[in-house]
């Protein structure tokens, strides 16, 4: 289980910019989508695979999409 402080700080890596996307989640920095992250994952993407693809992303950044996704 995440403690409330881990995911604190994970949830400062998210960002909701309504000049971004139309205001849709994103890793804070890039123009990429919590559910484009998430999507990959459901689609069977490695972490490797996807920073492969997003070299911008960390695995820090695949988790918290992750995390914030179960949590809304």
């Amino acid at each position: 289980m995440i403690e409330v402080r881990e995911l604190e700080e994970l949830m400062q890596r998210i960002e909701i910019n309504p000049k971004i996307l139309l205001g849709k989640p994103i890793i804070c920095g890039t123009r990429i989508p919590v559910e484009l992250i998430v999507k990959l994952v459901a689609q069977g993407w490695k972490d490797e695979d996807i920073i492969k693809e997003y070299p911008i992303l960390k695995k820090e950044d695949i988790r918290t999409a992750l995390i914030y996704a179960e949590n809304e």
